[in-house]
């Protein structure tokens, strides 16, 4: 597999910044309602582009992750907040923006007996009394395996629910904070089995160390428990203290790689440098409907 080097990002992974009326206004407007958005806490290259557009992913459950994944650069240690009014506040900001999707996720919150599950639902609620037309999908953590906590955010009946297994099983434990692989995949396997008519999706990022047939084999893991939407996307370091980038992709190995994943049986697969879990998420759900 040829890759770039990795001293130096090449072009295709530069961006075009966009700090106009509509990415001040939702900076505001986050920043007003004490909100928080993995766009800003992950460092997502996307932000300016996603926010201009005016869609975001709301990050619930507070922003200090109870885990230290060595790719992510949100904030790492011991929650104190618990905000059972931050449902509701979503809501009114996903009204006040017209959105038509809305992405709620969260950090790990290993803390919670239900890992958050029930500010999920609330959340889900809350928008959907606010805008019954809206689409709602969530990308949740693994909840530690607890099945009720994944029945009590299903019970809300979001559009889509997103897990990631974020890498290759190989590289899974080193990559990742206590969540596993075959975890991640049974996950899945069980949102399927309680609520067969939500669409599931996963996502990796590639350029930690993955082989091309550790791609090709996850692909395969995700579509035996019938994971219907798949993203992929290039791993950037957030900081020196985060795992270093192995390769970058070529814009050409991602579309053949979206390739593959369709002849796998995928309803949709969005695949590119920068994509991310959400990225164009909108555009996912109107594909896997068609599908």
């Amino acid at each position: 597999m040829s890759t770039q080097p990795i001293e130096r990002k090449p072009d295709w992974l530069k961006i075009k910044l966009a700090t106009g009326d509509n990415f001040k206004e939702l900076k505001n407007m986050m920043r007003g309602k004490t909100l928080h958005t993995v766009c800003e806490e992950a460092k997502c290259p996307n932000i300016h582009e996603c926010w201009a557009n005016r869609t975001a992913t709301f990050m619930i459950l507070g922003d200090i992750c109870t885990r230290a994944c060595r790719f992510c650069a949100v904030k790492t240690g011991l929650p104190t907040e618990l905000d059972l009014g931050e449902p509701e506040r979503v809501a009114e900001a996903a009204e006040q923006m017209g959105l038509q999707h809305v992405v709620v996720t969260s950090v790990a919150r290993d803390d919670l007996a239900d890992g958050g599950a029930s500010i999920f639902a609330a959340t889900v609620t809350a928008i959907r009394k606010r805008l019954p037309m809206c689409s709602v999908e969530v990308l949740i953590p693994d909840f530690l395996g607890n099945e009720q906590s994944l029945r009590t955010v299903l019970e809300a009946k979001p559009d889509i629910l997103n897990h990631n297994v974020e890498t290759v099983e190989r590289l899974s434990d080193k990559v990742r904070a206590r969540a596993k692989y075959r975890r991640s995949l049974e996950l899945l396997e069980r949102s399927k089995k309680i609520a067969p008519s939500i669409p599931t999706k996963s996502s990796i990022m590639l350029g930690v160390g993955e082989e091309w047939n550790e791609i090709l084999q996850t692909m395969d893991d995700l579509r035996a428990v019938q994971c219907d939407i798949m993203t992929i996307g290039q791993y950037l370091q957030p900081t020196t203290s985060h795992l270093p980038v192995t390769a970058y992709y070529t814009p050409e190995q991602f579309a053949e790689l979206k390739g593959e994943g369709m002849q796998r049986g995928f309803n949709h697969v969005e695949s590119g440098p920068l994509v991310r879990s959400s990225y164009h998420a909108h555009e996912q759900v109107k594909s896997a409907q068609q599908a």
